[in-house]
């Protein structure tokens, strides 16, 4: 990251330092419960990291995604599909959704995408 407010390191690469140190350091180093609860935190970093990676460009796909559809936000489309009022663009309806739904898992457990 150059120029702009917060230089380097990157909020991104503090929390992909500290996600390495749990894993390589207090991990290999410890056993039980100490490693296990380093190995949830490392992966909660790994989440944190990947989400302030692609967050911003996923947001502004989702957004685009909703216009499309003519909804401001999430409530509104929901309540479109609740009341019906989608059922003739169903299959637009499910593209869009879906690629919301990949863009969460590739942030939250990218192992589970469908890429």
């Amino acid at each position: 990251m150059s120029g702009g407010l917060h230089r380097d390191p990157s909020a991104a690469e503090l929390v992909g330092a500290v996600r390495e140190f749990l894993r390589d350091r207090v991990m290999a180093e410890t056993t039980g419960a100490l490693s296990f609860h380093a190995r949830v935190a490392a992966n909660v970093l790994a989440i944190v990291e990947r989400e302030l990676l692609e967050g911003p460009g996923q947001e502004l796909a989702h957004g685009a995604r909703l216009a499309e559809l003519g909804f401001a936000d999430d409530e509104q489309l929901a309540a479109a599909i609740r009341d019906g009022g989608l059922d003739t663009r169903w299959d637009e309806v499910v593209a869009a959704v879906r690629a919301s739904v990949d863009d969460k898992i590739a942030v939250d457990n990218p192992r589970w995408s469908t890429d």
